[in-house]
């Protein structure tokens, strides 16, 4: 049955404009622009190569079944090029479910270690080198840029910068590991374990899409109160002589973001200052959803963050997503970088849960 889509229109005439644009030399004097107009570009394209597709699909379907009135040697052709026409309008319904339009940006992500102590803290090196394994695998550059290291060298504390150049919102940093945020639960025996009982301890995971604009989050610097103090490193010892950590706090939300691995204060202040706008922006969108009932409430992504996500059972050698059921037990390649199919999990329930909300 032919359906209309004429959903479609606006989106090729869009499409067709920003194609215009992107061929003006002048558009990519301004980077952001061009980087702005390049996803949106690779996104229609997604919609418009699915809106072709179906377009065909459905004339050779329309074809087959006019020919085989006059030509019964058709017939047999018209059910299978229906079901293919049929197919082809689900993908097209799938792509123009509306995305999340940060989908395409890059990422701060920090781990903390939390319940169970040096364990925790050990778990907690374990997450980041699990996901900088998993962004060598896909091609994105990391880049640490807050650490506080435990004793047994694990971290209380780290935060890295993930960035893609990929300009296809489905391949953005934000559209993989936004569903990563919460409460990663380790059951193992710790190296601090004597009697080889296995013990249960967890670490915090926090995602937020990175500002690409400084003037996208607009900060009074009367809402800052800024304190520096010498770095320290495991076990509190003074690892400068300098005061060139730095702490910022903004008054009006309580965010903190402390910074101390740069050698100067204001390079660390700068990063401190990165963190926070992140955090800023995560606030307020989310802020936005709780107030808006309308919006989609994801039930992979929640804003809870002290929801338990996933189970890292190191006796089994298993790993369990809490949200999407998924379960394997090849742990030791997951924590080794192969977190896709975990990720493709959630992404999986979320877009169906789109699928049924645009249905509604």
């Amino acid at each position: 049955m032919s359906e209309d889509f004429a959903v479609v229109d606006p989106l090729l005439a869009e499409y067709a404009e920003i194609e215009s644009a992107l061929a003006d030399p002048a558009v990519h004097a301004d980077q952001a622009r061009a980087r702005s107009l390049g996803r949106r570009y690779a996104e229609l394209g997604r919609i418009v190569a699915a809106y072709r597709a179906w377009r065909a699909a459905e004339e050779d379907a329309g074809a087959a079944a006019e020919l085989a009135v006059e030509d019964p040697a058709f017939a047999e052709e018209v059910a299978p090029l229906r079901e293919a026409a049929d197919a082809a309008a689900e993908s097209l319904r799938h792509v123009l479910v509306p995305r999340d339009p940060d989908d395409g940006r890059d990422v701060i992500l920090e781990v903390k270690a939390g319940e169970g102590g040096e364990e925790s803290a050990l778990f907690a090196g374990d997450l980041l080198r699990m996901y900088l394994r998993f962004a060598e695998r896909q091609g994105w550059s990391t880049q640490i840029i807050g650490a506080t290291e435990s004793d047994l060298g694990g971290y209380k504390d780290v935060s890295v910068a993930v960035k893609s150049r990929a300009t296809d919102p489905a391949e953005g940093v934000w559209a993989h590991l936004k569903y990563e945020g919460g409460v990663h639960r380790v059951q193992r025996v710790p190296v601090t374990e004597s009697q080889g009982r296995i013990h249960t301890s967890a670490a915090g995971v926090l995602v937020f899409p990175e500002v690409e604009d400084a003037g996208e989050i607009e900060i009074d610097p009367n809402d800052l109160r800024i304190d520096v103090y010498r770095s320290s490193g495991p076990g509190g010892q003074s690892v400068n002589t300098t005061d060139s950590a730095v702490r910022i706090t903004h008054v009006p939300t309580q965010i903190v973001v402390s910074m101390q691995n740069e050698k100067s204060q204001l390079q660390n202040r700068e990063q401190a200052m990165r963190v926070l706008r992140a955090r800023l922006l995560a606030a307020q969108q989310e802020a936005a959803a709780a107030e808006a009932a309308q919006v989609r409430r994801s039930q992979v992504r929640t804003v809870d963050r002290s929801e338990r996500i996933r189970t890292y059972n190191y006796p089994e050698n298993r790993v369990a997503d809490h949200r999407t059921g998924y379960k394997a037990y090849n742990l030791d390649q997951v924590l080794d970088g192969d977190l896709g199919p975990v990720i493709a999990s959630a992404i999986e329930l979320d877009e169906a849960e789109r699928l049924a909300a645009a249905g509604a």
